[in-house]
């Protein structure tokens, strides 16, 4: 009975890895438009192009949060449809 509410997940492959890249890649570009205050906290120690001038460790951990957030969502919604 209670395997029966296990939800059936897939395995790491690399259409998983690419579903997860890609959410935290646009969870990064909706945060570098969205973020209301940027460049507050500690800037990141790489060098980075003028588009991103004000984007610090605050915004990384924040858009790379969100953005495995919505990555397991889609890889447990599409896994148990079935499409992964």
């Amino acid at each position: 009975m209670i395997l029966a509410a296990i939800p059936q997940t897939s395995t790491w492959s690399f259409s998983v890895a690419l579903v997860m890249i890609l959410a935290n890649l646009f969870a990064i570009a909706v945060g570098r438009f969205a973020i209301k205050s940027p460049g507050v906290g500690p800037d990141l120690p790489v060098n980075k192009p003028g588009l991103w001038r004000n984007f610090g460790i605050p915004e990384l951990l924040a858009t790379a949060s969100l953005g495995h957030i919505l990555g397991a969502g889609m890889i447990l919604g599409l896994s148990n449809a079935g499409v992964l």
